[in-house]
């Protein structure tokens, strides 16, 4: 038995193992970690593996599952709701790379079909570093991480005709028309292949196996479809990663989806960083040193041309400067897709091997320079926002129409400012609506402002980070700002902006991380929502529940957890803002507002004879009827149904009226 691919596997993972260790602990993504384990065990590095060719068989495998489950997680239904980002955004992006790159490389002397083939590597970004960078950073559902994400969709889609077109390119299909037709007639068979086997003959073959409920059939169907359709239309002169994105495609929109992306992904995730590991390998330590000056000046400039053309179709979408520039930084390297790309032209003679590891350089060094980038991406974004420049740029190119005028917005007053329409800010607007209370909403999404505002949602268009667009708003009238944007960087800005236009609008920021807690109440927020705390209390209540724990027991606990929790979160960053409020000053009381129910024992009574500060001892600050609100109620004012009153006191003395405002008549409210 030959043993040496084990001895192979031993070296790429130990070394592998020791390198990501390290490198998570400076934060650095774990694929350069795996790019770096190969530049060591190879050739040109340590020499621990010589020609590499068991690790490369293995990094086949890899990219091969990569398209897999790209095409797994690719959906027709999902890209039709973002269908303008990704067709236009990706168009774009990808054209106007790959015709600069064009007219570059030919004026350096490169034919046509090679300059629109470094053309094709170009365009290209990295999906697997930029998704991974964002995930962690908790921007992928921001608006430059939703734009990049459809960017990168249409580029992962737009490999499938760049390979298929390099051979034309290298004019090995030279047989004149009947080669051309041979090409079309084998893709259209292909195309109905596709189409009976992803709408009848696999959830037809995959009911059968899931019906036998056995996990290793069932794996090693999926297994089958994924190498059988790659093998297929690699006999049919294609290659092997067009095949298995097809056959993840193929599996797509069935209900064993995400039971088949979940068998694979380990498997996936081993060979993928095998394909990382045998890049590295193929690195030339001594060509990188010898022409470092022309690598990093080249490298610098795709950085620069792909932040630009990046952000251009980002402005193009309608969206302001700022998330250009942020979307235009993410995309700014050479992606994986490109190495499979220039092997490719490798083969085929597009690119000589000189060509070759100088685009091999580049790229590496574009996905090391990536998390850096990210890093400071903000601080670019915010500087460049400090230029002098037409409003046209920095607010974006399409402006809505829903642009407010001031007539509009100056007949605001004591409103509501909702920054942010996503799911937690369609939720704040409709428990306004219900309330009564006057609200606005700025969304720097233009399609979802011209949606929504043909619905009847008082909505604008904007980047609230700029002092202009809160303005618009009417925000030094403003009674409450709700800050409820996944982008943290952007939630610091505008609470700092709003801060700075009214000392005494009470700001709510949402922020995902109990991180961002302590720089957001620096920055002048009232309060800080943390999704990370939040979703712990209701995952402790659900608990609670399931062991038949009262409710009011259960609220009370929430409560209490509550109310330690944000104290000592106030408590990081000392004082939180400079207006004190009584829940500051006396931490064991609360402010709330409680609604008086039909048939409650305290409806129709008047406040004395309810006795509610001498019998529970809370206080009821003020009633809110039909809009109006009595500040400082008398003993003779009387409770209706439907009134909402004001109470303070703590906070176990504040449960313990809840039912009084619920009990019915015949149990009275001194009855404890």
């Amino acid at each position: 038995m030959d043993t040496a691919i084990i001895g192979d596997l031993l070296i790429v993972f130990g070394l592998s193992i020791t390198v990501i260790f390290l490198f998570l602990r400076i934060r650095v993504p774990s694929i350069i970690g795996f790019i770096l384990t190969g530049i060591l065990a190879g050739p040109q590095g340590l020499g621990l593996i010589g020609a590499g060719g068991n690790v490369e068989f293995l990094s086949e495998l890899g990219v091969v599952l990569l398209l897999f489950t790209i095409g797994i997680e690719f959906s027709l239904k999902n890209l039709l709701q973002i269908k303008r980002p990704v067709l236009l955004g990706g168009s774009l992006q990808v054209g106007i790379t790959l015709g600069v790159t064009y007219v570059l490389a030919g004026i350096c002397g490169l034919g046509w079909n090679k300059a629109l083939f470094i053309g094709f590597l170009v365009s290209l970004s990295s999906t697997a570093i930029v998704l991974k960078l964002l995930d962690e950073r908790a921007e992928i559902t921001s608006p430059h991480g939703r734009i990049t994400l459809a960017v990168l969709i249409f580029q992962d889609l737009v490999v499938v005709p760049m390979m298929i077109l390099t051979p034309f390119l290298s004019g090995v299909h030279g047989g004149g028309n009947a080669e051309i037709l041979a090409i079309l007639g084998k893709g259209m068979g292909l195309i109905v292949f596709v189409f009976l086997c992803y709408r009848w003959i696999v959830p037809a073959i995959l009911y059968q196996i899931a019906k036998t409920r056995s996990r290793e059939l069932f794996l090693l169907s999926i297994v089958m479809i994924c190498l059988g359709v790659a093998w297929l239309t690699s006999e049919m002169g294609l290659s092997l990663a067009l095949g298995a994105f097809l056959a993840g495609l193929i599996i797509s929109e069935s209900e064993y989806s995400h039971e088949a992306l979940g068998r694979i992904l380990p498997f996936r995730d081993i060979f993928v960083s095998f394909f990382f590991i045998s890049i590295g390998m193929l690195l030339n330590v001594t060509f990188l040193l010898d022409n470092i000056s022309m690598i990093l000046m080249l490298a610098a400039g795709i950085v620069i041309l792909k932040a630009m053309t990046g952000g251009l179709a980002t402005l193009v979408l309608g969206y302001p400067l700022r998330i250009a520039i942020l979307t235009g930084l993410a995309l700014a390297q050479i992606g994986e897709f490109s190495f499979i790309l220039s092997r490719t032209g490798l083969e085929y003679g597009l690119i000589d091997r000189t060509t070759y590891q100088i685009i091999l350089n580049i790229s590496l060094l574009t996905m090391a320079v990536t998390p850096f980038i990210l890093s400071f991406s903000s601080s670019v974004a915010d500087l460049f926002m400090r230029v002098p420049m037409p409003a046209l740029i920095r607010n974006g190119f399409q402006q809505p129409v829903s642009v407010p005028h001031t007539s509009e917005t100056e007949a605001l007053k004591d409103h509501l400012i909702i920054i942010g329409y996503g799911v937690n800010g369609r939720n704040v607007s409709r428990a306004a609506k219900m309330a009564a209370i006057p609200y606005v909403i700025i969304e720097i999404n233009p399609e979802t402002v011209r949606v929504e505002r043909g619905r009847g949602e008082p909505i604008y268009y904007g980047d609230a980070t700029q002092e202009a667009v809160l303005s618009y708003v009417n925000v030094k009238d403003a009674r409450v700002a709700v800050i409820a944007i996944p982008d943290a960087a952007a939630t610091r800005r505008i609470t700092a902006v709003l801060r700075g236009l009214n000392t005494r609008v009470h700001i709510i920021a949402r922020t995902r991380f109990v991180k961002e807690v302590s720089p957001l109440y620096d920055l002048g927020a009232d309060e800080v929502i943390p999704e990370e705390f939040e979703t712990s209390i209701e995952i402790f209540s659900r608990a609670l529940s399931e062991y038949l724990i009262p409710r009011d027991e259960i609220e009370r606990c929430i409560a209490e957890l509550r109310a330690d929790g944000y104290k000592m979160f106030r408590g990081l960053s000392g004082e939180a803002t400079n207006m004190y409020r009584l829940e500051k000053e006396l931490p064991d009381f609360k402010v709330v507002t409680l609604s008086v129910n039909e048939g409650s024992a305290v409806a129709g009574k008047s406040l004395t004879e309810i006795e509610m500060r001498k019998l529970y001892h809370v206080t009821i600050l003020a009633i809110r009827r039909e809009g109006k609100t009595v500040f400082n109620p008398g003993g003779d004012d009387v409770l209706f149904p439907g009134d909402a009153i004001v109470v303070t006191g703590r906070i176990g003395n504040i449960f313990d009226i809840i039912p009084l405002l619920r009990m019915r008549q015949e149990q009275e409210p001194g009855a404890k």
